[in-house]
């Protein structure tokens, strides 16, 4: 209790504190971005293993059968140590300071000299500074940490849509949980918000999607996208649920559009909507009740 006053009274200290505590969590955060999708491959590979070997014991004696066993029993997000993937030089601690250790080894690998993606920094810094405003926005508060946590786990499944278009059960549906959890005591909203927040939040991209594919014959979106909306109902509630669309919409249709008339993208290669909803859903988190109640007042005269 002695530390929480000390960071009530000291917001220089409290914003500081949380910005070092998340740029070392924007480390991890890569690590989550890297390697989530790598283990959720390689989990699916040994069920298929598992399954025809069950059927077929005699594979179970072949070399490359056994090497995908062992590969994915030992790779997590601990282990193994993170190494330069151009010549396997392990990264050590001091290479490892967020930020800090980019600029001092000037975006290159100590061992080899290539270089480091510029994305590393940025997730760390960006998820600092997202961390930071949360902060400014909830105050020494329960719903500050937890709106930090929603933050980590919005900034992981954004990158990790835009790698690889896929939105990871694994972190979507605890979060989806531990919203209507926490709201179950009025966090963020009541409990019947945050449940029927959830509902719309998924049905109302489900009918999105067989909409678009009754009229196209092909799909417009994952279920992954489902998923993160029903999250982030369970979270906010169902009355943000219009500006979260909306938004994500807007932005969407510019970024999709720009890069079909600047970049010459394939209209046929579809774009990842999770970054979207995602950024959409913690600009909500922050500013949705001055949102909503610009909405109301401008456009509906209430």
């Amino acid at each position: 209790m002695q530390i929480i006053d000390i960071l009530k009274h000291e917001p220089v200290l409290f914003y500081l504190s949380v910005f070092i505590f998340s740029l070392l969590i924007g480390s991890f955060l890569n690590v989550v971005i890297h390697r989530v999708p790598i283990m959720l491959h390689r989990r699916f590979k040994a069920e298929c293993i598992n399954y025809f070997t069950e059927h077929h014991p005699a594979l179970l004696h072949q070399d490359a059968v056994a090497k995908e066993i062992a590969q994915t029993s030992a790779y997590n997000l601990v282990v193994p140590r993170s190494a330069c993937p151009h010549c396997g030089h392990k990264i050590t601690a001091l290479e490892n300071i967020p930020v800090i250790s980019y600029l001092w080894l000037r975006g290159r690998c100590r061992g080899c000299q290539a270089p480091i993606s510029l994305r590393y920094p940025l997730v760390e810094a960006l998820t600092a500074l997202l961390a930071v405003v949360v902060a400014w926005k909830f105050g020494v508060t329960l719903a500050m940490l937890m709106a930090v946590v929603l933050t980590y786990a919005l900034i992981s499944l954004t990158f990790i849509d835009l790698d690889t278009q896929y939105l990871p059960d694994e972190i979507t549906l605890p979060l989806l949980w531990l919203g209507l959890i926490l709201n179950f005591n009025q966090l963020f909203t009541d409990f019947t918000s945050a449940f029927w927040g959830a509902v719309a939040g998924y049905l109302v991209l489900w009918v999105v999607y067989q909409v678009f594919k009754l009229i196209t014959h092909r799909e417009g979106m994952g279920f992954g996208d489902f998923k993160l909306l029903a999250l982030l109902g369970a979270w906010l509630g169902w009355q943000v649920l219009p500006a979260i669309v909306i938004i994500s919409s807007l932005i969407g249709s510019v970024v999709g559009i720009s890069m079909i008339l600047f970049l010459q993208h394939d209209r046929r290669i579809p774009i990842p909507f999770g970054p979207y909803l995602a950024g959409a859903g913690w600009v909500v988190l922050i500013w949705g009740r001055e949102i909503n109640q610009f909405y109301y007042h401008n456009f509906l005269g209430m």
